[in-house]
Protein backbone atom coordinates (compact mmCIF):
# COMPACT_ATOMS: atom_id res chain seq x y z
CA UNK A 1 0.00 0.00 0.00
CA UNK A 2 2.54 2.52 0.84
CA UNK A 3 4.05 2.43 -2.74
CA UNK A 4 1.18 3.32 -4.80
CA UNK A 5 0.79 5.97 -2.52
CA UNK A 6 4.67 7.59 -2.77
CA UNK A 7 3.66 7.49 -6.31
CA UNK A 8 0.92 9.23 -5.76
CA UNK A 9 2.57 11.54 -3.62
CA UNK A 10 5.61 11.88 -6.32
CA UNK A 11 3.17 12.16 -9.20
CA UNK A 12 1.54 15.18 -7.72
CA UNK A 13 4.35 16.54 -6.39
CA UNK A 14 5.66 16.66 -9.92
CA UNK A 15 2.09 18.34 -11.41
CA UNK A 16 2.18 20.85 -8.93
CA UNK A 17 6.07 21.71 -9.70
CA UNK A 18 4.65 22.02 -13.65
CA UNK A 19 1.92 24.29 -12.59
CA UNK A 20 3.96 26.68 -10.66
CA UNK A 21 6.74 26.72 -13.18
CA UNK A 22 4.20 27.66 -16.22
CA UNK A 23 2.88 30.20 -13.61
CA UNK A 24 6.74 31.78 -13.43
CA UNK A 25 7.42 31.58 -17.35
CA UNK A 26 6.81 35.31 -18.82
CA UNK A 27 4.32 35.83 -21.58
CA UNK A 28 6.03 35.14 -24.92
CA UNK A 29 6.41 38.12 -26.79
CA UNK A 30 6.59 38.54 -31.00
CA UNK A 31 8.03 42.31 -32.02
CA UNK A 32 6.39 42.05 -35.74
CA UNK A 33 8.57 44.47 -38.46
CA UNK A 34 7.23 47.91 -38.73
CA UNK A 35 4.81 48.91 -41.53
CA UNK A 36 5.61 51.75 -43.31
CA UNK A 37 2.18 54.19 -43.61
CA UNK A 38 1.72 54.62 -46.73
CA UNK A 39 -0.81 58.07 -47.17
CA UNK A 40 -2.75 58.27 -50.72
CA UNK A 41 -3.95 61.92 -49.51
CA UNK A 42 -0.62 63.84 -49.69
CA UNK A 43 -2.72 66.86 -48.30
CA UNK A 44 -3.72 65.50 -44.99
CA UNK A 45 -1.44 64.28 -42.38
CA UNK A 46 -0.90 60.80 -41.70
CA UNK A 47 -3.40 58.77 -39.83
CA UNK A 48 -2.57 55.51 -38.16
CA UNK A 49 -5.26 52.11 -38.83
CA UNK A 50 -5.17 51.07 -35.69
CA UNK A 51 -5.67 53.49 -33.43
CA UNK A 52 -6.60 56.56 -35.81
CA UNK A 53 -4.16 58.83 -34.53
CA UNK A 54 -2.64 61.79 -36.82
CA UNK A 55 0.61 62.57 -37.05
CA UNK A 56 2.72 65.13 -39.16
CA UNK A 57 3.61 63.72 -42.51
CA UNK A 58 6.77 63.21 -43.68
CA UNK A 59 9.18 61.69 -45.69
CA UNK A 60 10.39 58.25 -44.79
CA UNK A 61 14.21 57.18 -44.94
CA UNK A 62 14.86 53.57 -46.93
CA UNK A 63 15.74 51.05 -43.98
CA UNK A 64 14.07 52.93 -41.29
CA UNK A 65 11.55 50.37 -40.37
CA UNK A 66 14.20 47.84 -39.63
CA UNK A 67 16.01 50.49 -37.92
CA UNK A 68 12.80 50.97 -35.48
CA UNK A 69 12.21 47.27 -35.05
CA UNK A 70 16.15 46.39 -34.23
CA UNK A 71 15.42 49.01 -31.62
CA UNK A 72 12.04 48.10 -30.13
CA UNK A 73 13.53 44.75 -29.64
CA UNK A 74 16.46 45.59 -27.89
CA UNK A 75 14.64 47.72 -25.66
CA UNK A 76 11.88 45.19 -24.48
CA UNK A 77 14.93 42.55 -24.05
CA UNK A 78 16.55 45.00 -21.98
CA UNK A 79 13.13 45.23 -19.55
CA UNK A 80 13.10 41.26 -18.93
CA UNK A 81 9.39 41.48 -18.49
CA UNK A 82 8.63 39.26 -21.78
CA UNK A 83 10.19 36.31 -22.96
CA UNK A 84 10.45 38.11 -26.11
CA UNK A 85 10.95 35.76 -29.46
CA UNK A 86 14.47 35.95 -31.38
CA UNK A 87 14.42 38.19 -34.27
CA UNK A 88 15.01 35.82 -37.04
CA UNK A 89 11.99 33.50 -35.52
CA UNK A 90 9.75 36.03 -36.42
CA UNK A 91 11.24 37.54 -39.66
CA UNK A 92 11.02 33.86 -40.98
CA UNK A 93 7.38 32.97 -40.25
CA UNK A 94 6.97 37.22 -41.49
CA UNK A 95 8.53 36.66 -44.72
CA UNK A 96 6.62 33.57 -46.01
CA UNK A 97 3.35 35.41 -45.18
CA UNK A 98 1.19 37.37 -47.57
CA UNK A 99 2.24 40.83 -47.28
CA UNK A 100 -0.60 41.83 -49.47
CA UNK A 101 -3.06 40.96 -46.53
CA UNK A 102 -0.94 43.41 -43.92
CA UNK A 103 -1.43 45.87 -46.34
CA UNK A 104 -5.58 45.32 -46.29
CA UNK A 105 -5.56 44.59 -43.02
CA UNK A 106 -2.42 44.66 -40.45
CA UNK A 107 -4.27 43.72 -37.14
CA UNK A 108 -5.82 40.50 -38.36
CA UNK A 109 -2.91 39.53 -40.31
CA UNK A 110 -0.24 40.20 -37.47
CA UNK A 111 -2.75 38.28 -34.75
CA UNK A 112 -2.77 35.69 -37.21
CA UNK A 113 0.98 35.48 -37.40
CA UNK A 114 1.13 35.48 -33.46
CA UNK A 115 -0.70 32.87 -33.11
CA UNK A 116 1.20 30.76 -35.35
CA UNK A 117 4.55 31.56 -33.87
CA UNK A 118 2.35 30.69 -30.50
CA UNK A 119 3.16 34.43 -29.18
CA UNK A 120 1.10 35.82 -26.24
CA UNK A 121 1.17 38.82 -27.12
CA UNK A 122 2.26 40.90 -30.54
CA UNK A 123 3.93 44.39 -30.61
CA UNK A 124 2.62 46.11 -34.11
CA UNK A 125 4.15 49.12 -34.77
CA UNK A 126 3.81 52.03 -37.90
CA UNK A 127 6.21 54.52 -38.86
CA UNK A 128 4.80 57.87 -40.42
CA UNK A 129 7.78 59.49 -40.52
CA UNK A 130 11.72 59.30 -40.27
CA UNK A 131 13.76 62.19 -41.48
CA UNK A 132 17.60 62.46 -41.17
CA UNK A 133 18.76 65.91 -39.84
CA UNK A 134 20.45 67.89 -42.39
CA UNK A 135 24.04 68.85 -40.62
CA UNK A 136 25.93 67.39 -38.06
CA UNK A 137 26.18 66.98 -34.48
CA UNK A 138 27.18 70.44 -34.10
CA UNK A 139 25.16 72.69 -35.65
CA UNK A 140 22.08 71.28 -38.34
CA UNK A 141 20.59 72.98 -40.78
CA UNK A 142 17.27 70.73 -40.66
CA UNK A 143 17.06 68.55 -37.27
CA UNK A 144 16.18 64.94 -37.32
CA UNK A 145 12.23 64.44 -37.08
CA UNK A 146 10.31 61.19 -36.50
CA UNK A 147 6.90 59.70 -35.83
CA UNK A 148 6.13 56.44 -35.02
CA UNK A 149 3.90 54.00 -33.19
CA UNK A 150 3.58 50.53 -31.12
CA UNK A 151 0.46 48.76 -30.05
CA UNK A 152 0.29 46.00 -28.44
CA UNK A 153 -2.46 43.06 -28.97
CA UNK A 154 -3.07 40.16 -26.41
CA UNK A 155 -3.33 37.03 -28.64
CA UNK A 156 -6.15 35.92 -26.59
CA UNK A 157 -8.63 38.03 -26.67
CA UNK A 158 -7.35 40.21 -29.65
CA UNK A 159 -7.68 42.91 -27.72
CA UNK A 160 -5.17 46.05 -27.62
CA UNK A 161 -3.59 46.51 -24.21
CA UNK A 162 -1.00 49.22 -24.53
CA UNK A 163 -0.49 51.65 -26.99
CA UNK A 164 2.47 54.31 -27.02
CA UNK A 165 3.80 56.69 -29.49
CA UNK A 166 7.37 59.15 -30.44
CA UNK A 167 6.42 62.45 -32.98
CA UNK A 168 9.54 64.73 -31.74
CA UNK A 169 11.60 67.21 -33.86
CA UNK A 170 14.74 68.20 -31.91
CA UNK A 171 14.67 71.66 -31.17
CA UNK A 172 17.64 73.67 -29.88
CA UNK A 173 17.45 74.91 -26.12
CA UNK A 174 16.63 78.23 -27.54
CA UNK A 175 13.68 76.99 -28.84
CA UNK A 176 11.68 75.08 -26.09
CA UNK A 177 13.53 74.44 -22.62
CA UNK A 178 11.05 71.81 -22.34
CA UNK A 179 13.65 69.91 -25.04
CA UNK A 180 16.49 69.42 -22.70
CA UNK A 181 16.19 65.59 -22.28
CA UNK A 182 16.91 65.26 -25.62
CA UNK A 183 19.68 67.55 -25.93
CA UNK A 184 21.04 65.44 -22.50
CA UNK A 185 20.74 62.30 -23.21
CA UNK A 186 22.33 63.39 -26.72
CA UNK A 187 25.17 64.80 -24.74
CA UNK A 188 24.79 68.14 -25.85
CA UNK A 189 24.68 67.52 -29.49
CA UNK A 190 22.10 67.20 -32.45
CA UNK A 191 20.82 63.82 -32.82
CA UNK A 192 20.76 61.18 -35.55
CA UNK A 193 17.00 59.88 -36.21
CA UNK A 194 18.45 56.82 -34.79
CA UNK A 195 19.38 58.83 -31.38
CA UNK A 196 16.24 61.01 -31.79
CA UNK A 197 13.67 57.18 -31.99
CA UNK A 198 16.30 55.19 -29.47
CA UNK A 199 15.40 58.47 -27.28
CA UNK A 200 11.73 58.27 -27.20
CA UNK A 201 11.61 54.84 -27.36
CA UNK A 202 13.43 54.28 -24.09
CA UNK A 203 10.77 57.13 -22.94
CA UNK A 204 7.63 55.65 -24.43
CA UNK A 205 8.46 52.41 -22.55
CA UNK A 206 8.95 53.15 -19.22
CA UNK A 207 4.95 53.46 -19.26
CA UNK A 208 4.03 50.40 -20.45
CA UNK A 209 2.37 48.17 -17.35
CA UNK A 210 3.55 45.41 -16.14
CA UNK A 211 2.33 41.67 -18.26
CA UNK A 212 0.44 40.90 -15.04
CA UNK A 213 -0.92 44.16 -15.21
CA UNK A 214 -2.11 43.50 -19.10
CA UNK A 215 -3.91 40.50 -18.14
CA UNK A 216 -6.21 41.71 -15.82
CA UNK A 217 -7.25 44.61 -17.87
CA UNK A 218 -10.86 43.90 -18.78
Amino acid sequence: MKKPLLLLFMFGTVLTWNVELRADEKPRLAILPFLVERMSDTSRGAVCTVCRDVYKRGNISYGSQNILTRLLQEKMEEKGTFKVLPKETVEEAFLKSDKRQFELDPKRSFLQLGKALNADYVFIGFVFRYEERVGSALGVEKPASVGFDVHLFCIRDGKMVWTGKVDETQKSLSENLLEIGTFVKGKGTWVTAEELSKIGMGRMLKKISEPKELEEMP
